[in-house]
C-alpha cells in the first residue's frame, strides 16, 4: 500500500505571472518518454512484479523505495506546470473570448482540456503510454534499463533548463537534476552489486555535473546527491546493502535515511471562472457549506 502525505518535495516559488510556453516544455519532464511518469511506472511495475523478493531483498527494497519517491516527482512536475499558468488569463464575459491566448499557445490542450493545468503527455501533446515501461522480469536487464532511463531523463531536464529562465521551472529542474542523478547512481551501484561491472564510472552523463546549474547548487549543498530514503517502515532498510561507500563524483559518503524528507506545502490554486474550474458559483458554495455543516 502507499501512504499519501499532503506535501510536495520542495517549496516552489509562486510566480506573479506564468508562462504556458515554458509549461509546455516542462510537459516533457512529466509525460515524455523520459519523464517522471515513465520513471514512476517503470519502477512501480518492476516492484509489483518482482520475483523472489525475500531472496533478493536489497534489490527489491531499492526499486520499491525509489518508486515511492517517483510518485512525489510526478506530483512536483505537475504542480510546476500548474504554477506556470498563473496570471495567464483573467475572468471575463464568455463573449469577450477570455481564452483567446489559447489560439497562440503552443499547447492548446491547456485551454481546451485541462483548465490550464498539467496533462499526462509530452511536450507535443502525445499522451503518455505504457509502451515506455520496461519490466522484463530479468533483474540485471531491468536495472540497466532503469540506469539508461535516468540518463535520458537527466538529458531532457538539462535541455529544458536551458530553454526557460522562469524561476519556478528552474527551481523544480534543479532539484530533480540532483535527485535524478542520485537515482542513476543507485541503479549503477545495483548493477555493480549484481554483476561486478562499475558503470558508475561513467557518471555524470552527459557532462557538466549538477554544480554547474545555479538552481541545483543549494540541493547539492544540502547533500541530497548522497541520500536515499526508505520512504516507509524500516523493513525497506536493506537498501543500505547497495547504497553505501562514497559518491564517485564527490568522494562524499552515501547514507540511507529511514523515512522521507520534510517536504513543503502543496500549492492551492485559484479558481479559474473563465475555464469553468471548479465551476461552482457562490450560490452552489453556500448550499454545499450548509450541507457540510449539517453533518457535523
Amino acid at each position: 500500500m502507499m501512504k499519501r502525505v499532503n506535501k510536495i518535495a520542495i517549496e516552489l516559488p509562486v510566480p506573479e505571472h506564468g508562462d504556458l510556453n515554458a509549461a509546455s516544455a516542462v510537459q516533457d519532464l512529466l509525460g515524455g518518454k523520459f519523464g517522471e511518469m515513465s520513471t514512476l511506472n517503470n519502477y512501480m511495475f518492476q516492484s509489483f512484479n518482482f520475483r523472489a523478493k525475500k531472496k533478493f531483498k536489497p534489490f527489491y527494497d531499492l526499486i520499491a523505495s525509489i518508486t515511492a519517491e517517483e510518485f512525489g516527482h510526478v506530483e512536483l512536475v505537475a504542480n510546476t506546470i500548474n504554477l506556470l499558468s498563473y496570471g495567464v488569463t483573467h475572468p471575463a464575459d464568455p463573449n469577450a473570448a477570455p481564452l483567446r491566448k489559447g489560439l497562440d499557445s503552443r499547447y492548446t490542450i491547456y485551454f481546451t482540456t485541462t483548465a490550464q493545468a498539467a496533462y499526462p503527455g509530452d511536450s507535443m501533446g502525445k499522451p503518455w503510454t505504457g509502451d515506455y515501461v520496461n519490466n522484463s522480469g530479468a533483474l540485471v536487464k531491468d536495472l540497466l534499463s532503469n540506469y539508461v532511463l535516468e540518463i535520458g531523463a537527466r538529458l531532457h531536464k538539462m535541455r529544458v533548463y536551458e530553454m526557460t529562465t522562469h524561476p519556478t521551472a528552474r527551481e523544480m529542474i534543479g532539484y530533480l537534476l540532483v535527485r535524478g542523478g542520485t537515482h542513476a547512481l543507485a541503479w549503477a551501484k545495483a548493477i555493480q552489486m549484481a554483476t561486478g561491472v562499475d558503470v558508475g564510472k561513467m557518471l555524470p552523463i552527459p557532462y557538466p555535473d549538477n554544480s554547474k546549474f545555479d538552481h541545483a547548487k543549494k540541493y547539492m549543498e544540502q547533500g541530497l546527491h548522497n541520500v536515499l530514503y526508505t520512504w516507509s517502515e524500516p523493513e525497506y532498510a536493506d537498501i543500505n546493502k547497495i547504497w553505501k561507500g562514497l559518491n564517485p563524483e564527490t568522494e562524499e559518503p552515501l547514507r540511507v535515511i529511514d523515512g522521507m524528507p520534510e517536504g513543503a506545502p502543496v500549492p492551492d490554486f485559484e479558481e479559474l471562472s473563465e475555464q469553468f474550474a471548479p465551476g461552482i458559483d457562490p450560490d452552489d458554495y453556500e448550499r454545499i457549506l450548509k450541507r457540510l455543516m449539517a453533518n457535523l
